[in-house]
């Protein structure tokens, strides 16, 4: 066997069909364009319009199989909406990438339900729904891989994680719920655990140039995470060289929790 076809063996999603909430920048585009360039024809989900097509127009550029759909991840209706006009792009889904996320992190004294209930639809629910809409077609047809992105704030209170931090939290318990429900099936659930990533996201906090530079400090290689460094891992997890790890948090942080 040569080393193309040994490595194709391994991490090709050549024929695999894709879904990415929050695909249309930061992390999620990254790894939208991954999954691309690996092989898989990828629909990416999210609000803004023009910035879904400029990353869509971006992968077909590349000779790549993409597509988009605009949705609200934040009600029900939406994510329901959503999920259907995804299947309806290039199939059933093999792969399920939630990035779609809110970060509203007021004081925990004046958090108020609005904000909760906000931050639960988008950052918990909707992989919820998209999971059991998405799921039981995986588990039928042998294969499948879901993968979450959460938090830093899943494993420790910091920066004011108030419900933010418990939604990644409980995306993570529910990531160990789908791979005790799915994996015997075929169907693998992971999560990926950025640590700080200088993306959109992160704008608040990345406006302060001190705060910035304490968290560099705090990881083992000196530098904060940038959108580009998720591509090999959400690959790695999505492919067939995989099919022995789920129900994990693989931390993709350059040491910051191991520091």
């Amino acid at each position: 066997m040569t080393t193309q076809a040994y490595l194709s063996e391994l991490f090709s999603l050549q024929g695999r069909v894709a879904v990415v909430t929050g695909g249309s920048s930061g992390i999620g585009r990254v790894i939208a364009g991954a999954l691309a360039r690996a092989g898989a024809g990828v629909v990416i989900v999210a609000r803004q319009k023009a910035q879904l097509a400029d990353a869509v127009g971006e992968l077909e550029a590349a000779g790549c199989r993409a597509a988009w759909v605009s949705a609200d991840l934040g009600s029900r209706e939406g994510v329901r909406a959503a999920a259907e006009e995804v299947a309806g792009v290039f199939g059933e889904p093999d792969i399920l990438v939630n990035c779609a996320g809110i970060n509203l992190r007021p004081p925990m004294g004046e958090l108020d339900e609005e904000v909760w209930d906000t931050t639960m639809a988008v950052n918990l629910e909707a992989p919820y729904l998209l999971g059991q809409r998405f799921a039981p077609g995986m588990a039928e047809r042998g294969f499948g891989r879901i993968i979450h992105v959460t938090s830093q704030q899943a494993h420790r209170a910091f920066a004011q994680s108030g419900a933010y931090g418990v939604s990644k939290g409980a995306l993570e318990s529910l990531a160990r719920s789908q791979a005790e429900a799915w994996s015997p099936y075929g169907v693998t659930c992971n999560t990926l655990v950025p640590g700080f990533v200088l993306t959109p996201l992160n704008a608040r906090l990345a406006s302060d140039p001190e705060a910035v530079a304490a968290l560099a400090a705090r990881t083992l290689v000196g530098r904060n995470g940038l959108a580009e460094d998720f591509a090999g891992a959400a690959v790695f997890l999505a492919g067939r060289g995989a099919a022995y790890i789920t129900g994990q948090a693989l931390f993709v942080d350059g040491g910051f929790s191991a520091h």
